[in-house]
């Protein structure tokens, strides 16, 4: 019996508004995928087409999230962790080890490493950082779908001149992240 490795990552860290998405990934010795990579360096196209693969190809995977309200709560690093937690916990196995792309860990009880750049080097983060970032984006079309005049579909909530223009002239939804200084910049005048 192989060991189960997770390849755990995030997605969404920076941007003002929605949950910031974790993805925890035990991929198949047996059935391997191509082209996996940093999610950053593929196309939407091929991103959502590897997406697709990996979750029927993969042994495991599981998404975890940490809501704006946590976020604000907690600040952006702490939420980050739970919902790596919560990614690797709601796993239907135990992994036998864990590799985090970045330079810091969760609190948790996994035999683990932080792989800084992981996503480039570890197929399994790069599988995390790929189902991570197509479930975040397609949370960023369903918000789009509700609110057209914010263009999330097209800026997916990160703090570009266009999105400043639509919080200003359309206000801030409970779906931003009200610790953010930019956010809480606007609600302070308000």
């Amino acid at each position: 019996m192989h060991k189960l490795i997770a390849g755990v990552d995030e997605v969404g860290r920076g941007p003002l508004v929605g949950d910031v998405v974790t993805a925890a990934v035990i991929l198949d010795p047996q059935n391997p995928i191509e082209g996996l990579t940093d999610s950053k360096k593929l196309s939407e196209k091929k991103r959502v087409a590897l997406a697709q693969e990996i979750r029927e190809k993969a042994l495991y995977w599981n998404i975890g999230r940490a809501s704006p309200e946590e976020i604000d709560k907690l600040n952006i690093l702490h939420a980050t962790m739970l919902a790596m937690i919560r990614a690797v916990e709601g796993l239907p196995v135990k992994p036998d080890f864990v590799r985090v792309d970045g330079n810091r860990l969760p609190a948790w009880n996994f035999d683990s490493e932080a792989v800084v750049k992981g996503d480039s080097l570890h197929a399994e983060i790069s599988a995390a950082s790929i189902i991570a970032k197509v479930e975040r984006d397609n949370d960023m079309i369903s918000l789009h779908e509700a609110f057209p005049q914010y263009n999330f579909a097209g800026h997916k909530g990160y703090p570009t001149k266009a999105h400043f223009e639509a919080i200003a002239e359309y206000g801030i939804l409970d779906c931003y992240r009200k610790s953010f200084k930019p956010v809480k910049a606007l609600l302070e005048e308000k």
